[in-house]
Order: C-alpha cells, then sequence, then structure tokens
C-alpha cells in the first residue's frame, strides 16, 4: 500500500525531463513544501517548463521568466526589484527558490528589496559587503526557529549534547523551517554536515504545514528583516541533521561526537560579558 500523501514515482523522480534526483517529499524540512512543490511537478510532467511551472501557483509577488530574459550585465536581484520578473534556470536550486517564493513571499520581497537598494547604493566595482553578504547566506541557507528557551540557551553555546541528547524531550516543542532555497537543494540528497544559518531569535510557528500559520511566520520574518540587524548577521550555526526526528542515524548519540560537524564555541556565547563569571564556552579547569 502507497504511503498516504505519497507522490506518484513519476513525479518524486522527475530525473526523466528534468535530470533531478528523487524528491522525498516525506522528509521534515520539505512537508510546508509539499503540496505546491508536487504540483509545479506535476506541470513540467505535463510539458511545462519550469517557469511556467511556478508561474502557475499564482501566490508569489514576481513573475517567472526563463533565465534568459535577464540582460547583460544587470544584477540579477536588482533585476527582480525592478521588473517583477525572476529569471528561472530549469534545476532544482531555482525549482525552491520559486516554492520559497511563493510560500514566503513577504519575507523573499524584502529580502530582495534590501538587497537591490544595496546594490544601488553601492559604486561600481565596491565589494558586495556585510548587508548583501548576510542577505545572501540567509536567503540561500537561513531557516527559523520556534523553540522554548532551554534550547535556545543551548543552541547559543553550542552545547551540542545539552541541545540534542539532554534536552531531547523539548524538540517535541520545537518547530524549524528551511528558508534558504540552497540548503533546501542540498537536503534532496542528505549528508551530515549541512548545516543551517539560524535567525538568532525565536519564531511563531506552530506548525510550518499550516498555510495560516506559515503566513503569519512569514510577515514575522519580514518585519525582522532590518539591513542594520541583517548586518550584524544575527545567525546560529545548527547541522539540521541533527535534529530529532530529522534523520534516523541521530537516534544513536554517537551521531553527535563527530567534532567536524558538532564543532564547539570559539570565544564567548551571545550575550556574556567580562564580569559575568566563567565563559560558559571555555573549558573547566
Amino acid at each position: 500500500m502507497a504511503r498516504q500523501g505519497a507522490v506518484p514515482a513519476a513525479l518524486a523522480a522527475p530525473g526523466a525531463t528534468l535530470g533531478w534526483p528523487a524528491i522525498d517529499w516525506e522528509q521534515a524540512w520539505l512537508q510546508p513544501l509539499r503540496r505546491p512543490g508536487q504540483r509545479v511537478l506535476q506541470r513540467t510532467a505535463q510539458g511545462l517548463p519550469l517557469h511556467e511551472a511556478l508561474d502557475a501557483e499564482g501566490s508569489a509577488p514576481v513573475r517567472f521568466v526563463p533565465h534568459e530574459c535577464l540582460p547583460p550585465g544587470i544584477p540579477y536581484e536588482r533585476h527582480i526589484f525592478e521588473t517583477g520578473l525572476c529569471p528561472t534556470r530549469a534545476g532544482l536550486h531555482d525549482f525552491f527558490n520559486g516554492l520559497c517564493w511563493t510560500c514566503l513571499p513577504q519575507a523573499k520581497k524584502q529580502l530582495n528589496a534590501l538587497q537591490a537598494a544595496a546594490i544601488v547604493a553601492a559604486p561600481q566595482g565596491a565589494p558586495r559587503g556585510p548587508l548583501r553578504d548576510a542577505i545572501t547566506v540567509f536567503d540561500e541557507n537561513g531557516a527559523w526557529l520556534d523553540a522554548p528557551e532551554l534550547l535556545w540557551a543551548a543552541l547559543r553555546a553550542r552545547d551540542w549534547q545539552r541541545l540534542f541528547v539532554d534536552l531531547r524531550p523539548l524538540w517535541r516543542q520545537a518547530r524549524l523551517r528551511v528558508f534558504g532555497h540552497a540548503l533546501l537543494e542540498k537536503l534532496v540528497t542528505p549528508r551530515k554536515a549541512l548545516t543551517a544559518h539560524v535567525w538568532n531569535a525565536p519564531c511563531p510557528l506552530r506548525d510550518p504545514g499550516d498555510p495560516g500559520d506559515l503566513a503569519q511566520a512569514d510577515a514575522w520574518l519580514a518585519g525582522e528583516f532590518v539591513a542594520a540587524r541583517l548586518s550584524a548577521k544575527p545567525f546560529l550555526p545548527l547541522p539540521v541533521l541533527g535534529i530529532p526526528g530529522w534523520w534516523p542515524e541521530n537516534q544513536n548519540f554517537s551521531f553527535y561526537d563527530d567534532s567536524v560537524v558538532f564543532r564547539e564555541r570559539r570565544g564567548p556565547p551571545p550575550g556574556w560579558t567580562p564580569g559575568e563569571g566563567r565563559n560558559p564556552a571555555a573549558p573547566a579547569s
């Protein structure tokens, strides 16, 4: 018997027409995108090019067009902001970017506006700068988290044993939503080292699969995107396959003994200042 809600094999593995690996829509990180993602793939299986299949969803604040529509020498983000057209290649990267525009329109639009303004303000040939770097990091690799404060404290300290083992039952009260389309692309073929840049503030996100709840969280995140705040890079690293319930291998707690992936913090955690006692990140004497 097929799993309830399972996508037909021809749509789960659209490689016959698009050259992509199979997409397992049952994975936790893909649940919020499953329905629109399956609809888009169904349209491509029926012969529509990817940009038209995405555009048919009708909920993005941009129109998807072939990548060839991007004029030579015009920055991609500036072109989107000025024309409302999102150049799209027929690949997994732009597939997930399109789904994020569809499901998180306010946050994506705000990031695009900030990126475009930074491009216009910068002298020609100038380095990207901290704001544009931060926008790119979150747009490609970001996530946001709704979790009890004890989990946040452990994450900020990079105390992986406490975060994933000692406090493991608390993860039943937590929800993580992947925002970055590059991270979603990489998670199609999961590997242990994949790490999200988590927005360093609790987000109101009870159910990432509920469209109403997701819309509320989208509006919240768009409001958090302020140039000065982004320039400070308010991100925390989180190896996403360590999240309980996200990957079978982490049921064996030796999964977290890998110091290449679960690295100790260098320096004090955010918010610690001299005079507050021993740096919690420092080794005990």
